[in-house]
This record gives structure tokens, C-alpha cells and sequence, in this order.
């Protein structure tokens, strides 16, 4: 087989599907569901409503939400697909591996190893912001070193995050616990947290004014899709549902009802949030890092003000276990297929747990989120989602005209196929391009030090290549 056909050769996912990984087999409908609402609804519905209708919309916040989901869904029906055909760890890593090859699966793998770790790490960062912020409510800070990042805006004489780095590491004990310990734990959370989302509503929607909606688009209708480029944002997190394909029971009817539940679910409480808010308070006094917060103030209901931070820490914590359980999923299917080290896939014989793949991805991003500060973090989790949306929609049209997986069952089909799907590519494509040049170039850089791993390891330990010349 000469170089070329060797760098593009494609799993056969058939045998896969047949054996025994060693994960547990745990995660119903309803623990995807809320894995997925965990992962989607974080910090940000707290926050971007009222920077987005600040900067961007108006009033008009609502619509931006709208658009960003339905691009998001376009993406998450291609998901579904995929999931219910291809069950295995690995989410558009091992989808693109089966239809476009090696090549193209590593580059797109290790975008979405830095989506996780930077998410985690960005995430980390916000917890322990807040968490300080109910810290100094009590007259208890610590020393400047240990609150934040050198460099980090607002903090002088910033060294380490240590709460990030803590509350990184904690995540990474409890994962290393089993999932469905974990999983019970986001259930619980993800309840908590939507129970504050829907009390600030039915505070606020008491103390709407009309005359706050007018004029509805100020910035003209540009500004709602500059608003969805940054909408968008929100709602990553979905995809990490479907890296749990191995661990789900009846994984081709519960990974399509996971994926689409979670994301509608999420949806919902982030216009209705954001149409409220937009009511109570004129969307001029929106651009504050609390907007939430300062609405409650407004309309004098400071006694949830407490109530709502403590929302919005239980979000993060959701959002660090399910972006934290999606990115060791991912080095365990990658792992599995030789291009990271053997380690990273070995699994604890009690927990069915990749302990070690856990623990390192732990460290990382703790380290991440101790020493880098967040403006900085943030940079690279767009585009590895959007290359991975795109590519996973794309990946559908070739699916479908793939003789291999014709046999297979398919419990989940996209709509209006081809349009959905092509529509779905192009969306992404047309948002990356709305991504700043630093982010570019950051990727560049990545994707530079990822070739450098695949030359030097992975091309060489290849098991799907070693398979194929025996």
C-alpha cells in the first residue's frame, strides 16, 4: 500500500461493535439527557444574555439564541446519526476515522483534545472566581498570589489560580470513581441548577416593562448574527454526550433521545432567560459580568442574589464533569487506536475507569487553568468544535454512499438529507471564519504540535495499519 492510501486508511468499525471494551454499560436516555443539559448549561446563561444584547442585539438577545441552536441541532442531528450507527467511544473522532480515515480523524482528535482541555481549564477559572466572590462575602480571600494567573486582568500580583487547580483535580478524583458514581452526582446538580434558572424567572418575569423592548434590534438585524457567533459559544458541549456510546445501554435508541433532549432542553432555558431579562432590565446597563445578578438588585430581590451564584457554581461543576468525562473518553479511544501511548487506555478492573488517562488529563488542565489566564484559555475551544461539527456533518453524505455500513443498523436518520446536512457544513465553516486571527493562528500552532505527535508516535503504532498489513 503506497504512503498516501496508508495516511488515509479507514477503521473498520464492524468488528467494534461486536467486542467487549471493558466499560461499563451504565448511562440510560435520561443520564445522557442531563449529562448533556450538565455539559451545555454552564456559567454562560448566567452571563452572555446580557453581553450579547449589550454589544450586539438589544432586545433582541432571544433571536441570536435561536439561530445558534438551530445550527447547533443541524450539527446534533448529524450526531445522532452517527452515534446510532457507529455506538463506539470517541465521538467525531471515530466517526471521521470511519469515513474519511486516519489522517483526517488525528487532526480532527487532537483539535478536540485542546476543546476539552481548554473548556475544563476556562471553566475551572470561573469556578474559582466565584467561588472567591462567596468567599470575600464571608471576609475570607486569600493571598493575591494564590487568586489568579499572572497576568490575569484585574489581579495584581496574580502567580496561581489554586482554586482552579483544586476544583480540576477534584473532578478528576470523582471520575476516576466510576461513572455511574459520577453520573448520579451531575444528575443531582443539573436539577439544582435548573431550579435556580426557573426561580430567577419567576422572580423577574414579575417586573417586566415593555418599554425595555423597544427599540428591539438598535444595532440592526447584523447584530444578531454577530450575537449568534458568540451564542454559539453556549451551547457547546452537547457532542460530549456522545462520547459515552460504550457506556450507554441500548446506546442506538438513548444516544439520539440524549443528544436532541439535552440540546432543546438547553435551548429553551436560554431564550426564556434572556427574553426575561432583556424585559426587566434596558439591555444599555447589560454589559457587566452579572447580569443576572444586577437584575435581581434592580428590582430590589437581593436575597437571590446568593441563591443564583450558588446556581451558577453547581453549573460549572456540571460542565467540568461532563467536559472532563468527554475528553478522557476521547484519549481512551484514541489510545485504543495506538496513536497515543497504551497507558492511556487501560482501565481500573473495579471502576471500569481509564484511572490514568483521568488522572494526566486532570493535571493538564489544572495546570492550565492555574498558570493561563482566561481571555487566553478560551482561545481554542470554538474552532476544535466547529472543525468537529463540520466535518461530522459532512461525514454524513459519505456515510450514507458507503457500502460498508449499509448493513448496519440505523435507528436515527438526518432529515432532509442531503440539504440538512450540507447546510449544517457550510454554517460552520461560515462561523469559523468569523473567528479572530489570534485564534487562527493559536490553532495553527496546535495542529503543528499534534502533526509532531502523529510523525514521531502514532503513524508508527497505528492498530487499525497494523491490522491491515498483516
Amino acid at each position: 500500500m503506497k504512503w498516501p492510501k496508508r495516511l488515509f486508511i479507514k477503521k473498520q468499525v464492524q468488528t467494534d461493535l461486536y467486542r467487549k471494551t471493558g466499560l461499563e454499560k451504565t448511562l440510560t436516555a435520561f443520564s445522557l439527557t442531563t449529562m448533556g443539559i450538565g455539559a451545555i448549561v454552564g456559567s454562560g446563561i448566567f452571563i452572555t444574555p446580557g453581553l450579547i444584547a449589550a454589544n450586539y442585539t438589544g432586545p433582541g438577545v432571544m433571536l441570536s439564541y435561536l439561530i445558534a441552536v438551530v445550527v447547533c441541532a443541524m450539527a446534533a442531528l448529524c450526531y445522532s446519526e452517527f452515534s446510532s450507527t457507529i455506538p463506539l467511544a470517541g465521538s467525531a473522532y471515530t466517526y471521521v476515522y470511519a469515513v474519511f480515515g486516519e489522517f483526517v480523524a488525528w487532526i480532527l482528535g487532537w483539535a478536540l483534545i485542546s476543546e476539552y482541555l481548554f473548556a475544563v481549564s476556562s471553566v475551572a477559572v470561573s469556578w474559582s472566581s466565584y467561588f472567591q466572590n462567596l468567599l470575600a462575602g464571608f471576609g475570607l480571600k486569600l493571598p493575591a498570589f494564590f487568586q489568579a494567573a499572572a497576568g490575569t486582568a484585574g489581579v495584581k500580583g496574580g502567580g496561581i489560580d489554586v482554586v482552579a487547580l483544586i476544583i480540576t483535580m477534584l473532578v478528576a478524583w470523582l471520575l476516576s470513581k466510576g461513572i455511574r458514581e459520577s453520573a448520579r452526582i451531575n444528575n443531582i446538580m443539573v436539577v439544582v441548577k435548573i431550579l435556580v434558572i426557573l426561580l430567577f424567572i419567576g422572580i423577574a418575569i414579575f417586573y417586566v416593562k415593555p418599554a425595555n423592548y423597544k427599540p428591539f434590534l438598535p444595532f440592526g438585524t447584523s447584530g444578531i448574527f454577530k450575537g449568534a457567533a458568540v451564542a454559539f459559544y453556549a451551547y457547546i458541549g452537547f457532542d460530549a454526550v456522545s462520547t459515552a456510546s460504550e457506556e450507554v445501554k441500548n446506546p442506538k435508541r438513548n444516544m439520539p433521545i440524549g443528544i436532541i433532549s439535552s440540546l432543546l432542553v438547553a435551548a429553551v432555558l436560554y431564550i426564556s432567560l434572556s427574553a426575561v431579562l432583556v424585559g426587566v432590565v434596558h439591555y444599555t446597563k447589560l454589559n457587566v459580568a452579572d447580569p443576572v445578578a444586577l437584575a435581581l438588585t434592580l428590582v430590589h430581590q437581593n436575597w437571590a442574589s446568593g441563591i443564583i451564584s450558588f446556581g451558577a457554581i453547581v453549573g460549572m461543576t456540571t460542565v467540568l464533569i461532563v467536559m472532563s468525562y468527554g475528553g478522557t473518553r476521547l484519549l481512551f479511544a484514541i489510545s485504543r487506536d495506538g496513536l497515543l501511548p497504551a497507558a492511556l487506555k487501560r482501565l481500573n478492573p473495579k471502576t471500569h475507569v481509564p484511572v490514568a488517562n483521568t488522572w494526566i488529563f486532570g493535571m493538564v488542565a489544572s495546570i492550565f487553568a492555574a498558570l493561563i489566564p482566561i481571555d487566553k484559555i478560551a482561545e481554542l475551544v470554538n474552532i476544535g468544535t466547529l472543525s468537529a461539527f463540520a466535518m461530522v456533518s459532512l461525514g454524513i453524505v459519505f456515510l450514507r454512499h458507503d457500502e460498508r455500513f449499509k448493513n448496519l443498523d440505523t435507528a436515527f436518520k438526518v432529515p432532509w438529507y442531503p440539504y440538512l446536512p450540507i447546510a449544517s457544513f457550510l454554517a460552520c465553516v461560515y462561523l469559523m471564519t468569523q473567528l479572530q486571527a489570534f485564534t487562527w493562528a493559536a490553532f495553527g500552532v496546535w495542529v503543528v504540535l499534534g502533526l509532531i505527535v502523529y510523525v514521531s508516535y502514532g503513524y508508527r503504532h497505528s492498530q487499525v495499519r497494523a491490522k491491515t498489513s498483516r
